[in-house]
């Protein structure tokens, strides 16, 4: 069981014996998966296309170049991820 605080938030767990906040619902991984998939994909994409373009002036363009592929990536990533896990669940054998 967890002890909380005033703000409610869990100081100790059995599962995790630091957390600092109190966890989302299971229900938000549906929305949190591709979020931060979306960003840390972005990063290493726009990252190589920004060095191999950008040379010496790297840090310069690559924050900017990083927020429009991510406002690409995210809302493809949702609107992807059904047919991916279609996709999946044709080539592969279900869990028994």
């Amino acid at each position: 069981m967890a002890n909380w605080n005033k703000r409610g938030i869990a100081m100790t767990d059995r599962r995790n014996k630091n957390p600092r906040w109190k966890k989302l619902p299971a229900g938000y991984s549906k929305l949190l998966i591709p979020f931060v998939l979306s960003l840390m994909m972005s990063a290493i994409v726009s990252a190589v296309a920004t060095g191999m373009s950008a040379g010496s002036g790297f840090f310069a363009h690559w924050p900017g170049a990083w927020a429009v592929s991510w406002l690409v990536a995210f809302p493809s990533l949702l609107m992807l991820m059904p047919l991916a896990r279609w996709i999946v669940g044709v080539l592969v054998e279900p869990l028994r």
